[in-house]
Formats: C-alpha cells, structure tokens, sequence
C-alpha cells in the first residue's frame, strides 16, 4: 500500500492544492496507510493479488483526495489497478493508451438502464475473449452519471452491467438509495462473474 495510481493521483491532487482538503470526518485520527480511522485500519488484511482482469479508475474531482474512497482498495488489492482523473475537455493521453489498449477487452462498468439502445450490454464475459478491461466511474452517483453522459470516448465499448440486488455493506458513506453500491463493491461482482 506504499504505492498505487489512486495513491499517486491524490499526492499528486495534494501537491497542487492551494489549500488544505478538508473532507467529512477529518478530525478523525486516520491511518496513514489506508486513510481509514485506526480502529478501522485494513493495512495488515490487504494482500496484492494478481487478476487476469484490469481495472481502470476514471475519478471525479476530489475523489482521490476522500479518505472514505474505495477505489485505491482496488488499487492496493489489484496493483495493476489504472486511475486517471475525469475532465470533460481535457482527456489524459494515458486515459486514453490505457482503454485503447489492443491486448485488452474494454467493459464500461454501469447499470444496462443507462446505455442507448444501440450500445452493447453484458453481464458474463465471453468465454475465450481478451482479459478484461472494466472501466470503472469513481464519484458519487451523481458524479458517475455524469461521466457516463460527458465521456463519448467510452461509448465505443459494451457496458457490463451488473444486477447487484443485495443492499451496500458499506459503512463510510451512506447511499441514499438501496441499490446504490461503493467503488470496491461494485468491482468485486465482476471479478465474481469469471473477470478475475
């Protein structure tokens, strides 16, 4: 957990910032590792791993710099793990080399709900296809539907849809409709769909 892109994102948000970020529970006595308050440490449990899948993070704004963001579990998990930061003008040359990449089978992680009728939907991958790319839109859900309507770049990929029935486990945040899930949680469904 020394190092990680979401890692490497939010030092780099940090090292720009004119001010200091200030997000909820920043009187809490964190850890340094996993920015989690101490009592709730996952520093010793986290184990990298390795996956014949990749997970590339596109995050809004200040979502690096949160404490209660999963997204850099993927990352300390999974370190192959991508993350760029999200603009609607300005996309990152290594954002765009990264869901081009010709070795893999890029997947926009998304509710089906959302894609236009045309847009290919899955749920399971195919059998003998690329190892998998899953795109994943890190903010809030507001935030997310926004990068999935702003982001024309992504609509040449097949969204993998995922029927998530079971309600958040989550406890950092609190959604505020049941089937609204964590970064984290919503990557571990396709990693248990055989993308692993």
């Amino acid at each position: 957990m020394t190092d990680n892109a979401v890692l490497r994102l939010r030092q780099d948000r940090l090292d720009r910032a004119t001010r200091p970020f200030l997000a909820r529970g920043s009187r809490a006595v964190r850890c340094q590792g996993c920015l989690l308050p101490q009592q709730n440490c996952l520093c010793a449990t986290i184990k990298p791993q390795q996956a014949n899948s990749r997970f590339c993070l596109i995050m809004f704004g200040a979502e690096p710099l949160k404490p209660s963001n999963t997204g850099r579990l993927i990352a300390d998990i999974l370190p192959d793990t991508q993350a760029f930061t999200w603009s609607r003008t300005e996309i990152d040359p290594g954002l765009l080399a990264a869901i081009n990449d010709p070795t893999r089978q890029p997947y926009v992680v998304f509710p089906a709900s959302y894609a236009d009728a045309d847009r290919p939907v899955v749920s399971s991958l195919p059998a003998g296809g690329k190892p998998p790319l899953f795109i994943m839109l890190d903010g809030t859900w507001s935030e997310a539907r926004k990068m999935f309507r702003k982001s024309p770049y992504l609509n040449q990929f097949p969204v993998f849809s995922l029927n998530v029935l079971a309600s958040s486990d989550y406890l950092l945040r609190v959604a505020s409709r049941p089937e609204q899930h964590c970064t984290a949680e919503v990557a571990a469904a396709p990693a248990a769909t055989g993308g692993g």
